[in-house]
């Protein structure tokens, strides 16, 4: 199945949760911020949402520093 994530094509092998994805791609969930079709999702809605054929997720990572 084919996303586009951060602008960019990307294959997954099904339909799966944003939590699901993050955890596919190595990424804390508590140091992002997601958008599942131009829409914020609220962090606990991570397990809930799913990601389907198509869809759009930009994953913007927070990064701290001095």
């Amino acid at each position: 199945m084919l996303i586009t994530l951060n602008g960019e094509p990307h294959e997954l092998e099904g339909p799966l949760s944003v939590a699901d994805l993050l955890l596919t791609l190595s990424i804390d969930p508590r140091r992002v911020a997601v958008e599942h079709n131009y829409e914020i999702l609220k962090r606990h809605l991570f397990p809930d949402t799913i990601v389907h054929e198509g869809d759009r997720i930009e994953i913007v990572n927070f990064v701290g520093g001095g």
